[in-house]
């Protein structure tokens, strides 16, 4: 009988308000994919609450990471999620270089920023540093702002061209990743633009529609149903939508049910719809 497909996630692990690991272990593991996690720091409540707890994992990943080098653990695909250092940064890269085969995929979120503005750990040396994993990468899911800095151009004053959009996908992939996905462009006030980039053949696009405001763990959502649906042997441009798609129905319920913007996608009452992802 054939092993099952398992997924290391990298990313933090936070109890509260749906991001990170919290919601793409379960996501994963709906699609029938055994999640593997490690996380990169453990906090209470992600940042966007007025209180939280947060612990550095840094000094601890090498460690944890030991232990799958020594049970000779093997993975399908690895996805990467906020690294928060360059010294996280280094340690992802040597996770990849160890783990990563000629039939497994990694697949980087760059979580740099988003609007035109980097996080204030995004400096031009953290920068230069994602740029190093942007290169192990064959899947990435960048926003506008993350992948206009990936490839040294301005955030622009209006929405790019689909043309512009192919033309910094195509210098980005020249990096590493065979397919992209830049996420969640505004297109007009009632639709939202995801623009995808498969070397070698033309763009794509998925439209969905603007469902209230942004809500925190979406990215990691759809990386994670992204992630998921290709490793169970869809295109991307299927796993994208299949992504947008649920992310779109788990937003939808949080508006109906006035569920807090920081309280993230209640993911939980769609998480069924995922089990039958086989192909």
């Amino acid at each position: 009988m054939e092993r099952q497909k398992r997924i290391a996630l990298i990313n933090d692990i936070t109890g509260f308000g749906r991001c990170a690991i919290a919601v793409m272990a379960p996501i994963i593991s709906a699609m029938k994919i055994q999640a593997v996690t490690i996380p990169t720091a453990i906090l209470s409540a992600h940042t966007q609450f007025p209180v939280f707890y947060f612990d550095d994992y840094t000094s601890k990943m090498s460690d944890y990471i030991q232990t799958y080098k020594d049970l000779n653990i093997e993975f399908d695909a690895i996805a990467t999620g906020f690294l928060g250092s360059k010294e996280q940064v280094d340690i992802v890269i040597d996770f990849i270089k160890r783990f990563k085969n000629d039939s497994s995929f990694v697949l980087v979120d760059p979580v740099m920023g988003d609007h035109g503005k980097l996080y204030s750990t995004y400096t031009p040396e953290m920068c230069a540093k994602m740029k190093e994993l942007v290169q192990y990468a064959d899947l990435m899911t960048p926003n506008l702002t993350e992948l206009v800095t990936l490839v040294d151009q301005p955030y622009p004053d209006k929405l790019p061209s689909f043309d512009e959009l192919n033309a910094m996908c195509a210098l980005l992939s020249h990096q590493g990743p065979r397919h992209i996905v830049v996420t969640g462009i505004p297109f007009n006030d009632k639709q939202i633009l995801n623009f995808i980039y498969n070397q070698g053949e033309d763009y794509q696009i998925v439209m969905v529609d603007r469902i209230g405001q942004d809500r925190c763990g979406t990215g990691d959502v759809i990386s994670a149903v992204i992630a998921g649906h290709y490793l169970n042997g869809h295109s991307f441009y299927e796993s994208v939508q299949k992504a947008t798609s649920f992310a779109s129905k788990c937003i939808a319920y949080c508006e109906e049910t006035n569920v807090p913007r920081h309280y993230g996608l209640a993911f939980e009452q769609y998480l069924y719809e995922l089990g039958e992802d086989k192909k």
